[in-house]
């Protein structure tokens, strides 16, 4: 009953949590469960974490296994939001998820600054030009190229609504990762953890996981493990195995 015409419900994890998902939005991928994993989170420690561009829920359930904290997901788009909001209750996790439907660039309108202890967003990849080409489906076009929200917009509210010591955590493209750095300075955040995530061994990084601290020391940042996601023969690596598996 909870599902909708052309839905499926599918599994998130290894540890009982389903995700309903569409063909005709954006569905999850390695990228959100990269990030989840990578995320800073005090397990043990009450506390509020944003999931920006959150989609249709699926970096926000995978963290709630990991913490107690609160977590709130923030999507734009209408059809995401109804999906990811469904996801928690299929999951029971009313009382420590809230799903809202809102440009991010808006959530001054709706809470204090320093309101949050830990930011992570998954935001569209892909800059909007006079030449770039755009999915004619605009739901995954709006997940894929900053449409409505681009890094240095995300960065700006993090900012805003971080508290000082607390932790954004971005999954991006390598390309975009002296940019992203520069931006984070700008708004006094240290990038203090960085990941760079392969296809396979041998080849070039096609992710990068980052963590920044707002009001933190430009000095200290840790270059951690490479992750490779598959082994020669196209299966899954045993680090990916690992994390899928927590």
């Amino acid at each position: 009953m909870i599902l909708k015409e052309n839905e499926r419900l599918d599994l998130l994890n290894f540890h009982g949590l389903n995700i309903i998902q569409s063909n005709e939005v954006f569905s999850y991928s390695i990228d959100a469960v990269l990030l989840a994993h990578f995320c800073y989170v005090n397990k043990n420690k009450d506390g509020n974490i944003f999931d920006l561009c959150a989609g249709n829920g699926a970096v926000g359930l995978l963290l709630s296994q990991r913490t107690q904290a609160h977590i709130t997901l923030v999507e734009i788009q209408e059809k995401l939001y109804d999906m990811a909001k469904r996801s928690v209750m299929l999951n029971n996790k009313q009382e420590q998820i809230d799903v809202i439907c809102q440009d991010l660039n808006q959530l001054k309108t709706l809470y204090p600054p320093s309101f949050c202890d830990v930011i992570c967003c998954n935001p569209p990849y892909f800059k909007v030009t006079a030449h770039s080409k755009q999915n004619p489906n605009r739901h995954l076009a709006i997940a894929r190229h900053e449409i409505f929200a681009n890094v240095e917009q995300v960065i700006a509210q993090s900012h805003y609504l971080l508290k000082n010591k607390g932790h954004l955590c971005l999954v991006h493209r390598p390309d975009r990762l002296t940019s992203i750095i520069a931006t984070m300075a700008q708004y006094n955040i240290a990038p203090k953890r960085l990941q760079f995530v392969h296809p396979k061994k041998n080849s070039e990084a096609n992710m990068i996981l980052i963590d920044g601290v707002h009001g933190g020391k430009m000095e200290g940042l840790k270059i951690l493990s490479p992750i490779y996601v598959h082994n020669d023969d196209g299966s899954y690596s045993k680090q990916i195995q690992e994390i899928f598996h927590g």
